[in-house]
């Protein structure tokens, strides 16, 4: 089939990747003028080698756990997956290699004003501002923002620091080996004074500052040519923001059922429905206790770092 896939992002890469093995004719068009996300952690669980094996090669840092400060309260949080920390700008030009050599054709720097014409099938894959999910009609999701940036010095310690705060979010800080990021999400209109004074009051200056949209829902296509994929159908975990590992499960599932469209929504839907409900009320939950009633959560816990059950 021909098949036209927008968005040159990590989901739309490997998904393209995927049904040229299976010997679909796929066409990615990127409205950027080249691949590569410069805007993201990279904070990878190990599930990312079962999806891209050859992205081992990219690890600069293991991360096993986390240490979770509340105002009265650390907990440290193990993973029982370890993350790795990566280059993400890297590991989407990896793959868009991979892609490339298995005989998926590259459209660099369009936008589109129209759904491509001329193909089978159509897979948005265009991110937390979907052109595809707008043409469809379909509602917008929740969005929060993210900010990072980071300070140069080198730091290799095996976990993660985070520090929860009552906008939706966290900060946090990440040891990428080569250097220390520093970020924060949250809602978009009240996070910069967060931000501002936890890196005031820490004595941090950060480089390289950036920021990104961060889609939160759960949107599905009922149309039968033509549907969505990672962030463009907000699929991101509620407690993290973190997207890759889910979009690219969702994207497995898309290249097991194709063509049908029909089938990748019900599978979709059973997969995730229930651990993003699960996960929503949970996160809710230990916000909740972390700033009411600390003395109810435990000093360790140990959590599956992908869909915690």
């Amino acid at each position: 089939m021909k098949v036209a896939i927008v968005g040159g992002g990590i989901c739309g890469l490997y998904l393209a990747w995927k049904l040229a093995k299976r010997g679909e004719s796929v066409t990615v068009f990127e409205k950027k003028n080249q691949i590569g996300s410069d805007v993201c952690s990279g904070l990878f669980s190990q599930r990312i080698i079962d999806f891209i094996p050859q992205s081992r090669f990219l690890i600069k840092n293991k991360i096993n756990s986390a240490l979770l400060y509340f105002p009265r309260k650390n907990i440290k949080i193990s993973f029982s997956k370890s993350f790795f920390v990566m280059n993400h700008f890297e590991l989407d030009r990896m793959v868009s290699g991979l892609a490339e050599k298995a005989g998926v054709k590259m459209v660099l720097g369009q936008s589109i004003s129209s759904l491509p014409e001329g193909f089978e099938r159509i897979i948005g894959s265009d991110g937390w501002d979907s052109a595809v999910r707008q043409k469809l009609g379909l509602k917008r999701p929740n969005f929060r923002l993210g900010i990072l940036g980071y300070v140069s010095k080198p730091l290799s310690s095996d976990f993660v620091e985070i520090w929860p705060h009552k906008e939706n979010g966290f900060l946090w800080k990440i040891p990428r080996g080569e250097n220390i990021e520093y970020g924060i999400i949250g809602e978009p209109s009240k996070i910069n004074k967060i931000f501002d004074k936890f890196l005031k009051e820490n004595n941090i200056c950060l480089e390289k500052i950036k920021a990104k949209i961060i889609p939160q829902g759960f949107i599905l296509s009922k149309n039968k040519s033509i549907t969505l994929c990672g962030d463009a159908m907000g699929l991101t975990k509620p407690w993290s923001g973190g997207g890759v590992v889910w979009g690219l499960k969702a994207a497995d599932l898309l290249s097991e059922t194709f063509p049908d469209f029909s089938d990748y929504r019900e599978k979709v839907k059973e997969f995730f429905k229930s651990k993003i409900l699960f996960s929503k009320i949970l996160t809710k939950l230990v916000y909740f206790f972390g700033f009411n009633a600390c003395f109810l959560l435990p000093r360790n816990k140990k959590i599956e770092s992908d869909f915690l059950f």
